[in-house]
């Protein structure tokens, strides 16, 4: 008997159910169950074995600066591209990675999550763009960097460098930190080295919520410490 995980349901925070299953449609998904009252609605999609849940709640949760990424497999790339952009939304193609060897695009949700979607069966050569492919390796942390120009707060250069210990002239664009508490600000190259090689490393926000401001919001203020 299999003790794990038996399914798993992904949910989305939107801000309108109908606007966001009208736009997961056009990737297969069909509502098979709905329900709420005044203050929130939800929506139960399903497309084949594959589930997602829409929530909506009055008022709106607070999210964070930085979209949720979302990655589908497709059967069919072309035909999805065109169902996309007959419904009125824009798609970027991302080249051909290694994991997506018939072609990967992007395109955005009503809500502003990234959609990043591709063909595992791989199409004829002639139909490939080899260069293109660079576009489609730093999805996630393009994400992070716009955030950062957002706020200007990057230092001037990429602090990571060379493996054999050579300054990097890029700027940087994102921070990096771990659970041990080292940070450090990378180009998007650097960036993504070493999200792939250092072990519990992950992206940074600059929101100023993290443990530092949760542990000085609990410091006594002298006027509020208890007198014996």
């Amino acid at each position: 008997m299999h003790d794990g995980v038996q399914a798993q349901v992904p949910v989305l925070y939107v801000s309108d159910t109908d606007t966001a299953r009208r736009f997961y449609a056009t990737f297969g998904y069909a509502e098979v169950r709905t329900g709420g009252d005044g203050a929130s609605r939800w929506s139960y999609l399903q497309c084949g074995e594959l589930t997602l849940l829409l929530a909506e709640v009055k008022p709106r949760l607070v999210t964070v600066e930085l979209p949720l990424l979302i990655y589908l497999y497709v059967d069919d790339l072309a035909a999805t591209m065109a169902r996309l952009t007959a419904a009125g939304y824009s798609v970027e193609p991302a080249g051909h990675p290694a994991h997506a060897p018939g072609g990967e695009c992007r395109t955005t949700d009503p809500d502003g999550n990234a959609v990043v979607f591709g063909q595992r069966r791989a199409v004829p050569d002639q139909r490939r763009d080899p260069e293109s492919g660079k576009e489609a390796r730093f999805s996630l942390i393009r994400e992070a960097a716009k955030v950062v120009r957002r706020s200007g707060g990057a230092p001037a250069r990429c602090q990571i460098g060379g493996p054999r210990g050579e300054p990097c002239p890029e700027p940087a664009e994102v921070k990096l930190a771990d659970s041990w508490g080292d940070t450090v600000w990378g180009c998007l190259a650097h960036a993504d080295e070493a999200l792939l090689n250092a072990r519990g490393a992950f992206l940074a926000t600059e929101d100023g919520s993290g443990l530092g401001a949760f542990l000085r919001s609990r410091r006594a203020h002298p006027e509020q410490v208890p007198q014996a």
